[in-house]
């Protein structure tokens, strides 16, 4: 039997593997064809301290292996979330991990205290990458002074683990991941989706109503893969990689670049089980490798050299 437990800010695991940020809902869309006892945590759709009507339609296509989206974090708000999402995650025997967004600091803080005292919230995951949203967020995440400092005011305000969650559209990932270390963050999360493109030469127009939107699935993984490394060579907090793992061979190459964890996103869409075959995938890599404990392959090609 393989070890897969790993710990991620003193929070245990069963496994490595999660759901991004925006693909899994709050578990209950996606309750009747996964089993969540099986995730080694369900990260929820982003949580706002008021609704958000999100981006006018459309808002998301298909491209190239992978998919654009300009939601816009469109969410019921906080309250809807304690009341209504939560107490459905607690029957299950999976972490839950709140994704936190916001226009403002105040945003962010007022999702934030109000989460301190729910016990069935082990850790946040704070969105300030998102390329959707018109004001606020994606300035946090491309400045390193906007991002230490914002990640220190929510660190001193948080009850729970905080995980910084890092846009890849910035020059310098590593500078960045650096920043949230500085201001406190117990993890960072890479990468969020990648800005792109796409018009209809037919009609001459944008397909998306946004115009722009974030690319994600399995086209952007070389590039989330190089960042991961670059940001675990960089930090000495646990790095969590995501970005186009469709397979358990995906995930063991963000595992082997440094990430402790790694999170399923866009895959979802296309196979509602994709995270328990990621999950299955690893389990035998291990064993095909004679490897006892998955935490024995995190950075193992960090270093190497040809």
């Amino acid at each position: 039997m393989t070890g897969m437990e790993v710990e991620i800010a003193g929070v245990r695991l069963k496994n490595p593997v999660m759901t991004a940020s925006g693909t899994f809902g709050a578990g209950q869309e996606y309750g009747e064809f996964v089993d969540l006892n099986r995730l080694g945590a369900v990260v929820t759709k982003g949580v706002s301290n008021v609704p958000w009507e999100g981006n006018p339609v459309p808002r998301v296509t298909e491209t190239p292996s992978g998919m654009l989206n300009a939601i816009g974090l469109q969410n019921p708000g906080v309250e809807v979330f304690c009341e209504r999402d939560l107490p459905f995650l607690a029957r299950y025997d999976t972490r839950v991990i709140v994704n936190v967004c916001g226009h403002s600091e105040q945003d962010y803080l007022e999702v934030v205290e109000r989460l301190a005292g729910e016990s069935a919230v082990s850790m946040l995951e704070i969105n300030v990458s998102c390329p959707n949203v018109s004001r606020g967020a994606i300035a946090f995440g491309q400045d390193p002074d906007c991002l230490c400092a914002i990640t220190s005011k929510i660190r001193r305000a948080a009850a729970q683990p905080i995980i910084m969650k890092l846009t890849p559209n910035v020059t310098d990932i590593a500078e960045m991941a650096r920043a949230a270390e500085a201001g406190g963050a117990d993890a960072v999360s890479l990468i969020n989706t990648i800005t792109g493109m796409k018009i209809d030469i037919e009609r001459q127009r944008f397909v998306l109503a946004n115009r722009t939107g974030g690319l994600s699935g399995p086209a952007i993984r070389p590039v989330a893969v190089r960042m991961v490394w670059q940001a675990a060579r960089a930090v000495k907090i646990p790095v969590i990689g995501m970005g186009g793992i469709a397979t358990g061979e995906d995930a063991v190459e963000f595992l082997l670049a440094g990430a402790s964890a790694v999170a399923v996103g866009m895959m979802n869409f296309h196979e509602p089980r994709t995270t328990e075959n990621v999950i299955g995938g690893i389990e035998a890599y291990l064993r095909r490798h004679g490897i006892e404990n998955v935490k024995d392959i995190v950075g193992a090609v960090q270093d190497q050299v040809f």
